[in-house]
């Protein structure tokens, strides 16, 4: 189980708040984690570069090595340009857009709901955090998880303060719980930490 420390950690070491407690522990320390944090490394490999963004595109998904992978040989296929298309289709995941339309605060959370079988899509229990949503479907609620107090927050609004704003992808009616995917989501409006080529990069060399 991962520890909220270990996350801050990992937050500090890819220079990404993956949390909105590490947010604001980056704020306050913005450098590395362990003794040497402050002071200024050496230039790392191309590799290094490569691997780190790789990593810090994997954290802020919450996905496994493998997931990533797959969706990157799905973006590779597509027509358009290979690392915009892997954000775009990381995007459309499940849990991703239930954060993104403010029903949790952390992409942790969102995945909790989605295994807790509290989410629904066109009113279809879905359990799948990488469950990928079509345009024009509706992310919502189960109405026996409605009167739960972390949706109550969220139909209050209550995540705004440490969420980005609604994407443009993303129709959301917060006080109903409901969300609905309009159309694909841009790369530009993915609010995301990444340099997607050097990951596109790095896989191109695997």
């Amino acid at each position: 189980m991962t520890t909220k420390t270990s996350i801050t950690r990992k937050s500090r070491a890819l220079g990404v708040a993956l949390t909105p407690k590490a947010a604001k522990y980056l704020e306050k320390r913005p450098y590395g984690p362990g003794q040497h944090g402050r002071t200024k490394r050496k230039a790392d490999s191309d590799y290094a570069v490569r691997l780190r963004e790789k990593q810090r595109l994997r954290a802020q998904y919450g996905i496994r090595e493998k997931q990533l992978r797959l969706t990157f040989n799905e973006a590779r296929r597509q027509a358009g340009l290979t690392g915009e298309n892997l954000v775009e289709l990381l995007e459309m995941r499940l849990d991703a857009l239930v954060l993104r339309a403010g029903f949790a605060r952390s992409m942790a959370q969102a995945r909790q709901l989605v295994v807790h079988r509290h989410i629904v899509v066109d009113g279809q229990r879905v359990d799948r955090p990488s469950f990928r949503v079509k345009e024009g479907q509706t992310i919502g609620v189960h109405e026996r998880s409605e009167g739960m107090e972390p949706f109550q927050v969220a139909a209050a609004g209550g995540h705004a303060q440490v969420l980005p704003p609604v994407p443009g992808y993303l129709e959301v009616t917060l006080d109903r719980l409901q969300a609905v995917l309009v159309r694909r989501p841009k790369r530009a409006e993915v609010p995301i930490v990444c340099d997607v080529q050097l990951v596109v990069e790095y896989y191109a060399a695997r």
